[in-house]
């Protein structure tokens, strides 16, 4: 054993004794970051235009400060990209994340001092859970990718403005630094199929043990490797023994990604985004991950189905109900108020306190009152897979048809398949019928003809790759939406397979 593993699980032991202290007390925690949060913006534009320092109780900060998304909060970061300080949190941040939103063009997200280690620890503490659990730490000892944007940050008025996961590349800690691949020079490339050719340069002949990021970009990374080689991915790197993930429902690649490996390898996955660390999969053997009540955040959450009324519900921590889905509000140490993530949660242990992701609010099927949601068309999926074990799917989308040249509206799932089912026909049987069972709204439709069942459209290969790479999003943390309540995505697939 090498010395990062040793230390590693003296290390883990600490960690995980620290989060036994607040995950089994969640509202006394909550509570407490309450109070701080609170204090530490008291003095800023942000708490004087919400009356902090009158705050006394949690009702009065419900009546005080509403829940708000990106543009709402807009006019305070211009200040703090003006120049501005003491605007949201106190100072300036150290960074803001640059991303995309669907609605809002660019969005610059802060990142103060005091909330670093929310995104960086929880990282972190991720992967010593693991070490704890199962007493493997040896995969530290060898080479670690983390496939994930461009380090390089520009500078506006004091602060550094890049992608969070070139931002979390200059905290990765020294001693893991040594054995982080791929090197700077290679991260900084901004076109993603450059950078993967790079990438594969440099990583073909080490003995790569950890591999992490978003399935479907490591997925790609396997098949350039593969295509390459000849080989499976157990025999290019026969130390990988950890994949860990993120950012989307891992079950659609699971089969596809197994078989490119070779072999079935330990996951841990995990709850990023630019806004916080949300939650974090803790062990090996529970269901669902291990929400960060502890790490600068206090959390509320709205019950999916108040999200979009006047006066929705917000609770806290201690009153969510087990297996509802809730969208997800944040209030943290780097001055987001209010912010709403977009994502929705469903909670599946309270002791503690562990959720699983099961999509964004905005993104659902809701043309004839179905609302149908991310998680169904997940779970209908990788059923029509398990009935169908030959089916392998590289990516997917569904749309609603609304006004068809004939016939019922209809739902259509654009799907890319790496191996397409023995059976079609018998696929989309399957695949209907369990959406059907999973949302009664959607059954009703169907058997009321009000809709059609769902259409299969089966896409050629590289179509969703090419799709984000005409969208100025291929790779990085760029996401496809599982689903949406129109056709600009569906139809933008349909363009590239005219144009290929």
């Amino acid at each position: 054993m090498g010395i990062r593993s040793v230390l590693s699980k003296p290390l883990a032991k600490f960690v995980v004794q620290r989060q036994q202290e607040w995950m089994h007390r969640p509202g006394e925690t909550q509570q407490r970051w309450f109070r701080n949060l609170l204090d530490g913006a008291k003095n800023t534009a942000f708490g004087r235009d919400h009356r902090f320092k009158d705050i006394n109780s949690y009702p009065e900060f419900r009546q005080a400060v509403p829940i708000r998304d990106y543009e709402d909060l807009k006019p305070y970061i211009e200040r703090i990209l003006a120049g501005e300080s003491d605007v949201l949190w106190k100072g300036k941040p150290v960074y803001f994340a640059k991303t995309s939103g669907t609605t809002s063009g660019t969005k610059y997200i802060p990142i103060t001092k005091e909330s670093i280690p929310n995104h960086i620890n929880s990282a972190r503490d991720a992967l010593l859970n693991y070490i704890h659990e199962t007493g493997k730490a040896d995969f530290l000892d060898k080479k670690l990718i983390f496939l994930s944007g461009s380090p390089e940050l520009v500078v506006k008025n004091g602060i550094n403005i890049g992608r969070l996961s070139g931002i979390s590349n200059h905290h990765v800690p020294a001693y893991l630094r040594t054995n982080q691949l791929p090197s700077y020079e290679t991260n900084t490339i901004e076109d993603w199929e450059t950078k993967l050719e790079k990438i594969i340069d440099e990583t073909l002949t080490q003995p790569m043990s950890l591999i992490s990021g978003i399935p479907p970009w490591v997925q790609m990374y396997f098949d350039r490797i593969q295509a390459r080689t000849g080989k499976k991915i157990k025999d290019v790197f026969p130390d990988f023994s950890l994949f860990v993930y993120g950012g989307v429902n891992f079950e659609p690649y699971r089969a596809k990604l197994y078989e490119s490996i070779g072999k079935k390898v330990d996951s841990i996955e995990t709850y990023p985004a630019s806004e916080g660390f949300i939650a974090y999969q803790d062990t090996q053997t529970e269901e669902g991950l291990l929400m960060m009540l502890n790490s600068g955040i206090f959390f509320e959450f709205i019950p999916a189905e108040d999200y979009f009324s006047k006066n929705p519900r917000r609770l806290t921590i201690e009153q969510v109900e087990l297996n509802k889905n809730y969208a997800v509000v944040i209030h943290n140490n780097a001055g987001l108020w209010g912010y709403s993530l977009g994502d929705t949660v469903k909670f599946v242990s309270n002791d503690p306190y562990r959720l699983l992701v099961t999509g964004r609010i905005k993104h659902f099927i809701s043309a004839f009152g179905e609302h149908v949601i991310g998680e169904e068309v997940e779970k209908a999926l990788q059923y029509a897979m398990e009935q169908h074990p030959e089916t392998e799917v590289v990516e997917f989308t569904v749309a609603p048809m609304v006004s068809p040249v004939e016939g019922l509206p209809y739902h259509e799932w654009f799907v890319e398949f790496a191996t397409p089912p023995n059976d079609p026909d018998a696929f989309v049987r399957d695949l209907d019928r369990r959406l059907t069972e999973l949302n009664v709204y959607y059954k009703d439709l169907i058997s009321g003809s009000i809709l059609r069942p769902l259409k299969l459209t089966v896409l050629p290969r590289d179509t969703f790759r090419n799709y984000m790479k005409a969208q100025g999003k291929l790779g990085g943390q760029n996401k496809v939406p599982r689903l949406s309540n129109d056709r600009v995505i569906g139809e933008g697939l349909l363009e590239i397979v005219q144009t290929v």
